[in-house]
């Protein structure tokens, strides 16, 4: 039963273009780690593992997680639904297959590997983890993004404010109490103080990142003992997350295509005025609106904007220890760069009007292009629907640029390059989005370099002293820009940024109506395994 389903996405053109791609950037990723040895031999392998540990998730997301998210919004679902075939087999198969992908993107980094171990980076051991870590841990994430998609509306909501207490509580003990917790959890009555201390200790000792470093520097026995452990609870944490998940894809198949409109309550709260392409696309990217990583982001911008200006006069019963981590790693200008990329990932992939497969946009465009609408239609509600997804990341970042303003010599004329430089960003990335929607190029695969490849490859530039060239790429661009640097360094990135978002938005704008329906025409009708 599940071979046709690896047969079909084996014979899928779109799977394989993006299996490619993943094993691509998987591979420039590890080869960027190979470089880095060249730079710092001692710290090559904790990078490694945490850089492979964070490309596993971000895979996992990628591979398993959009693609199980997607299924139910494909209303040819429902033949399979009242097939013989359950709705729980159905998901298993679908979940199988992506996990089939996620293990060979993982292996594709195995000569790499080799390679560091013939080098002494690491050691024969170490292979273990490496690979293992990585893929179960992105298969816990790409699980975990499918139930909560498939989660009913009124358990998001509650768990949303759940993670928000989460979120507070986690900026109190692990950001304001920092190395003073022990302080802190004596002022807490009864065994309510050991039961905070042994619970943030735990999740500082036990989490993936954590058990990563334990292997590289304790002996063996205990370091297979608690990666042991910890790999246990996140089979068991998939487990439970795909029979979660199966169990909700008919229901949430049926919320999707079938609850009336009356029962959605406030999600469809608006009105559309006249622009009622951009209240959709608008309305379409805030259904998940990510405010959890908002919180978070928001929450510890403000802390360390804060922490900026007081600069010596931070209380001394407050903590500074992971400030500090923060300030040695970039400061202001690395995270508030960061902080931009982030809010540039929706420009980039083009949320508001990207379909998750041919099918689906034949479908949409269909009733697009016969209405009147024009091509500064289409660009106004891709550019409401990704400023509305990412405005919250920029205005932490506009934050922290006014910080280090208010505490640097010529922080001001800093922070307004800075901005200027991150609108800058924005818009090109924007511009180029824009383009891949106008001429069907698959948004995954572009999103993934411009958000991930292009800063990964400054910030190798930056470490490897090509500064030049690190300042020419658009992330590059803004964090010198803020960083008191010689103008000469960031302005060619700037004019050149500035340039080609122009050019690219007017080519686009010219041509988007007429590149649209030959895309239709081309696509429409077609039986694409997708």
């Amino acid at each position: 039963m599940f071979s046709a389903f690896f047969a079909l996405a084996a014979l899928s053109p779109g799977r394989q273009r993006t299996f490619r791609q993943v094993v691509a950037l998987h591979l420039v990723t590890l080869l960027g780690c190979v470089g880095w040895t060249c730079y710092s031999p001692t710290q090559a392998a904790p990078l490694v593992g945490y850089v492979l540990l964070s490309a596993g998730m971000v895979e996992g997301a990628a591979l398993v997680g959009w693609r199980l998210t997607q299924l139910p919004k494909s209303q040819s679902l429902e033949f399979l639904l009242v097939s013989p075939m359950r709705p729980f087999g159905l998901f298993l198969a679908e979940a199988l297959v992506g996990l089939a992908l996620l293990a060979l993107v993982t292996l594709s980094g195995l000569p790499v590997l080799v390679l560091l171990m013939d080098n002494g980076i690491l050691q024969p051991l170490d292979l273990v983890p490496f690979l293992v870590m990585p893929y179960t841990w992105g298969a816990v994430v790409g699980l975990g993004l499918t139930a909560w998609a498939y989660e009913t509306l009124t358990l998001r909501r509650w768990a949303e404010r759940f993670f928000l207490v989460a979120v507070v509580l986690y900026l109190i003990v692990g950001v304001l109490a920092g190395e003073h917790l022990g302080r802190w959890i004596g002022w807490l009555p009864g065994s309510l103080g050991p039961l905070v201390l042994n619970s943030v200790e735990s999740f500082h000792r036990y989490n993936p990142f954590a058990v990563i470093k334990f292997w590289l520097e304790e002996d063996l026995p205990s370091s297979v003992d608690r990666m042991l452990g910890v790999e246990i609870v996140a089979v068991i944490c998939a487990g439970l997350l795909v029979i979660r998940a199966g169990c909700r894809l008919q229901g949430h198949f049926h919320d999707r295509h079938y609850r009336p409109a009356a029962l959605r309550g406030r999600s469809l709260k608006g009105c559309p005025d006249d622009r009622p392409l951009s209240w959709w696309a608008v309305r379409r990217v805030t259904e998940y609106s990510g405010r959890v990583n908002l919180w978070l982001a928001g929450g510890f911008g403000i802390l360390y904007a804060l922490y900026t200006i007081a600069g010596q006069n931070w209380p001394s019963w407050l903590g500074r220890r992971i400030f500090m981590i923060f300030d040695d790693a970039g400061g202001v200008p690395m995270w508030a760069t960061a902080l931009v990329v982030l809010a540039a990932v929706p420009a980039a992939f083009q949320y508001g009007l990207w379909d998750s497969n041919k099918q689906e946009r034949c479908r949409r465009l269909e009733l697009l292009l016969l209405s009147r609408l024009t091509a500064y239609d289409y660009w106004q509600a891709a550019a409401a629907a990704a400023w509305q997804r990412g405005r919250g990341y920029f205005a932490v970042a506009l934050l922290l640029w006014t910080a280090s303003a208010l505490t640097q010599p010529g922080g001001v004329t800093a922070a307004i390059a800075a901005g200027a430089t991150g609108v800058l960003l924005w818009a090109l990335y924007f511009a180029v989005g824009f383009r891949g929607f106008a001429r069907g190029v698959r948004a995954n695969s572009m999103g993934i370099w411009l958000t991930i490849a292009l800063p990964a490859g400054a910030c190798l530039c930056h470490r490897l002293g090509w500064t030049r060239l690190a300042a020419l790429l658009p992330p590059g661009t803004v964090y010198y820009s803020a960083g008191l640097f010689q103008a000469y360094l960031w302005l060619p990135g700037a004019l050149l940024g500035a340039i080609l978002a122009l050019i690219v938005t007017r080519r686009t704008l010219a041509s988007c109506e007429e590149e649209l329906r030959g895309w239709y025409d081309k696509n429409h009708g077609r039986l694409i395994a997708d």
